[in-house]
């Protein structure tokens, strides 16, 4: 692992998160991390340029993460693994590679599964194009999953620290203070109370609608000024922040493997928690110090890296 820059609360790596327990980075950080989020490669049929495998392939690769990965957290730390939907190449259906990836990293690492995530992007582009576009025979698939894991049962979480506005319906309750009480068909039974306690926001549910089309950020700006690829699959700074907020505490550390643009460091240093984050394509990393204002160059990265070009 070679550190290519620094800010105040964090530090950036040009490496193989593979290969993590082999370095001296794995010694510093073993059993002290608070939370590792991260969105590895999917396993998709379809090739991608940052890099992804299928089949059985895949599911070797994933769950021997397992091991290494839950190593690395606290004893009430938690791991947040976004995961797509695969579909067999040349057939209207779908892999089961990844949930059996998923069961077997749980299994290996000796995990709970805490909860299910879906991420909903209404925007994404019709998929797999043969089967929706040209023979109409599915529908577009456009959500994927955050599996939220941890070693302990009762993980440290709180979701005080991400209540969203009530409604104003809810707000309107509220402040009329009586509430339509008696049995449901559901057979739980209301009380006149129920629900009348201003909790300062409504708990959210496991489902996020972003469309995630923003077409101008300083990231992307950072990007088409200095000739940088941009990562093609940035995730959402929202739901970065929601686990954060969720899952950890100021100071705490988070760790993100495969970082690409770097938005879970982003979004720890804006919110004062220690972070880590490794990538093993150099151009994605070149790219992803415009999410900082002034990152401090460690170490030189190959010939593109030196100090008339780094911060």
């Amino acid at each position: 692992m070679i550190a290519a820059y620094k800010t105040n609360h964090g530090t950036c790596y040009y490496g193989d998160a593979t290969l993590l327990d082999k370095t001296t980075l794995w010694k510093e950080i073993e059993g002290k991390v608070d939370l590792l989020f991260t969105s590895p490669p999917f396993a998709l049929a379809r090739q991608k340029e940052y890099g992804n495998l299928s089949g059985e392939d895949y599911v070797k690769w994933f769950s021997s993460l397992s091991d290494s990965f839950s190593r690395l957290l606290k004893p009430a730390g938690s791991i947040v693994i976004e995961m797509g939907n695969a579909w067999i190449k040349g057939k209207p259906v779908m892999a089961t590679q990844p949930l059996r990836a998923l069961i077997e990293f749980i299994n290996q690492g000796d995990l709970h599964l805490c909860q299910q995530f879906i991420w909903h992007n209404p925007a994404r582009l019709p998929s797999p194009a043969q089967w929706v576009n040209v023979e109409r025979i599915r529908v577009k698939d456009s959500f994927t999953h955050l599996w939220w894991m941890s070693k302990a049962l009762k993980p440290k979480a709180d979701n005080r620290r991400v209540l969203k506005d009530y409604s104003q319906s809810m707000l309107d309750l509220l402040e009329r203070g009586t509430y339509n009480a008696g049995a449901r068909p559901s057979e739980h039974q209301i009380g006149e109370t129920s629900f009348l306690t201003n909790n300062s926001g409504a708990i959210p549910s496991n489902v996020f609608t972003i469309s995630n089309t923003r077409s101008s950020s300083p990231y992307l700006t950072y990007c088409e000024r200095n000739g940088y690829k941009k990562h093609p699959a940035r995730m959402p700074t929202e739901i970065v922040e929601f686990f954060i907020k969720f899952l950890t505490d100021p100071n705490d550390l988070v760790l993100d493997p495969f970082s690409g643009s770097n938005t879970t460091g982003a979004v720890a240093e804006s919110l004062g928690r220690s972070w880590i984050s490794i990538e093993q394509e150099l151009e994605y990393i070149l790219g992803s110090r415009g999410r900082f204002e002034k990152p401090t160059n460690l170490e030189a990265i190959g010939e593109e890296i030196n100090d008339e070009n780094i911060f």
